[in-house]
């Protein structure tokens, strides 16, 4: 199928842009499918009107299929959560969001980029990766699995300047 044609299939083309308060629902329901530990509407709707805090939806036709948010200080960020819906992933849509989010931080003054990854997390390690991302720290048993298991977590850094 050409590019085209599976674009209008899926709904159109993905679309990177600032989330808005009318999301938060949405974006409530992509986390708690792609974590152990939801995030609830609340805290987006406190997030989207922090200004220290920055968060764009995935949109593809009028779904939003996805999303990242950061927390600003300084000429630093760290990526708070980043998820795609489960339908969705395997098209490198994700990395369309990451570095469209990663040029909004860039935009803002942010010279350096943090986030936590579930070291067993392949997927989002070969993202990460792939955008420039290195390996800087671990914390053992940093997640909670809901079984009880406890995940490593990696701390990982790029730099934007």
């Amino acid at each position: 199928m050409s590019s085209w044609l599976s674009d209008w299939w899926s709904g159109g083309t993905a679309v990177v842009e600032p989330a808005t308060q009318r999301d938060a629902a949405r974006l409530a329901q992509l986390h708690g499918a792609s974590f152990h530990r939801g995030w609830g509407e609340g805290e987006f709707e406190a997030m989207l009107t922090e200004r220290n805090t920055l968060v764009h939806r995935l949109r593809l036709g009028r779904k939003i299929i996805g999303f990242a948010v950061s927390r600003l200080a300084a000429d630093e960020a760290e990526i708070l959560s980043i998820a795609v819906a489960a339908d969705h992933r395997g098209r490198g849509l994700s990395r369309n969001l990451l570095l469209t989010h990663l040029g909004h931080l860039a935009g803002r003054g942010v010279r350096t980029v943090f986030l936590e990854v579930e070291e067993n997390n392949q997927p989002a390690r070969r993202l990460y990766e792939r955008a420039g991302f290195a390996v800087v720290g671990r914390r053992e048993r940093y997640y909670r699995e809901a079984n009880g298991q406890q995940l490593n977590a990696l701390l990982m850094r790029r730099d934007l300047s």
